[in-house]
C-alpha cells in the first residue's frame, strides 16, 4: 500500500470564476518556475481551518486565451505549494438535452480536438516519461465534486465526455454535430487539455466542475451559441461554483492514498546515469524522489 500524503487542495478557475468570494485570503504568491509564468500569483486562502490556493487560468481580467494559458508553469507553480488536489472549474458548452444551461457536469473522459501547439509535458529535453492515462480524472476527487454539487443544490450530471476543442472559435455546426455523433460527448470545452494531462505527469489528483452555458450550435430549438448568452450564465454559474467549492474544501480528507499521487512511479525510463544535473534540476519538484534515488 502507498503511504499516505497530506491532501492540499487546489482551485484552477475558469471564465468567470477570477477569485475566491468570502474566503479568508492568507497570501497571494508570485511563483517562478522552469516552463514560465502561471497564469497569475496562487493566493492563499483558507477554508474550513485548510488551506486552499486558487489560481485564475485566464489572469485576473481574463486577459489570455485558452492556447496561450501556460499549463506547464499553473500545474508546476501548484505543486511545488504542495497542491495534491487539482478542482478544474471551467464553462463548457453542452452537448445533450437532459443538461440544462446552469447545470452542473462532473465528466469522466476527454477527447481531444486541439491542434499539438499546447506544451502536454514535463518531460523532454533530455529527460524521457511515460504515465497512464486511460481515465484522465482522478475517481476519487470526482465522488466529492459530486456529492458537494448536490449539497450546494447543484444540478449536476455524473460522468460523460468532455471534448477538448483548440477555439477560440465557437464550433461549425459540422463539427458540433460531428462530436455529438462520433463520441458520445456530453459537453464541449477549451482547457481540460493539457492541464489534465499535466496533472496526472505531476502526481496530482484532478477532477472537473464543468459549468454548462449554451447548446453549442446544434440544438435546432435553442439559440446557437453567443457571447452575450455564454456570459449571462457564466456569472450565474460563477456564483454556485463558488458555493460548491467551499463544499468540496470542506470535504476533502486531511490524508490519501489515492493512485495519482504515485502515477510517475515508473514513468523514466531514461537511464539515471544519462540524465543530467540540469535535468534533475528543473524536475526535482515533480520527481525528486525518482531522481535522488537514481
Amino acid at each position: 500500500m502507498s503511504t499516505a500524503k497530506d491532501v492540499v487542495l487546489g482551485v484552477i478557475g475558469g471564465s468567470g470564476v477570477y477569485q475566491m468570494e468570502g474566503v479568508e485570503v492568507v497570501a497571494e504568491q508570485a511563483v517562478e518556475t522552469p516552463f514560465g509564468d502561471p497564469s497569475d500569483a496562487l493566493v492563499e486562502t483558507r477554508i474550513a481551518g485548510s488551506p486552499v490556493f486558487f489560481l485564475p487560468r485566464h489572469g485576473k481580467g481574463h486577459r489570455l486565451l485558452p492556447s496561450e494559458v501556460n499549463a506547464r508553469a499553473n500545474i508546476y507553480a501548484l505543486k511545488t505549494v504542495g497542491v495534491t488536489h487539482i478542482l478544474a472549474v471551467s464553462a463548457v458548452g453542452i452537448m445533450r438535452d437532459q443538461i440544462k444551461p446552469g447545470d452542473m457536469v462532473v465528466p469522466d473522459q476527454i477527447f481531444d480536438r486541439t491542434r499539438g501547439t499546447r506544451p502536454s509535458t514535463f518531460f523532454g529535453n533530455g529527460i524521457v516519461g511515460h504515465v497512464a492515462f486511460a481515465d484522465p480524472f482522478c475517481a476519487e476527487l470526482r465522488h466529492i465534486v459530486l456529492e458537494a454539487s448536490e449539497q450546494a443544490g447543484a444540478v449536476v450530471h455524473n460522468g460523460g465526455t468532455y471534448i477538448c476543442m483548440e477555439g477560440p472559435q465557437f464550433s461549425t455546426r459540422a463539427e458540433s454535430h460531428f462530436y455529438r455523433s462520433a463520441t458520445a460527448a456530453v459537453v464541449i470545452g477549451m482547457t481540460a487539455l493539457p492541464e489534465a494531462k499535466l496533472a496526472r505527469e505531476a502526481e496530482m489528483c484532478y477532477a472537473m466542475l464543468a459549468m454548462g452555458t449554451d447548446y453549442d450550435c446544434w440544438h435546432e430549438e435553442e439559440e446557437d451559441v453567443s457571447i452575450e448568452a455564454v456570459l449571462e450564465i457564466v456569472h450565474a454559474n460563477a456564483v454556485k461554483a463558488n458555493a460548491i467549492v467551499q463544499e468540496v474544501a470542506a470535504a476533502m480528507p486531511a490524508t490519501s492514498h489515492c493512485e495519482c499521487l504515485q502515477a510517475a512511479q515508473y514513468a523514466i525510463i531514461t537511464a539515471p546515469e544519462v540524465i543530467t544535473d540540469e535535468v534533475r534540476d528543473r524536475l526535482r519538484p515533480l520527481y525528486g524522489k525518482y531522481l535522488d534515488a537514481s
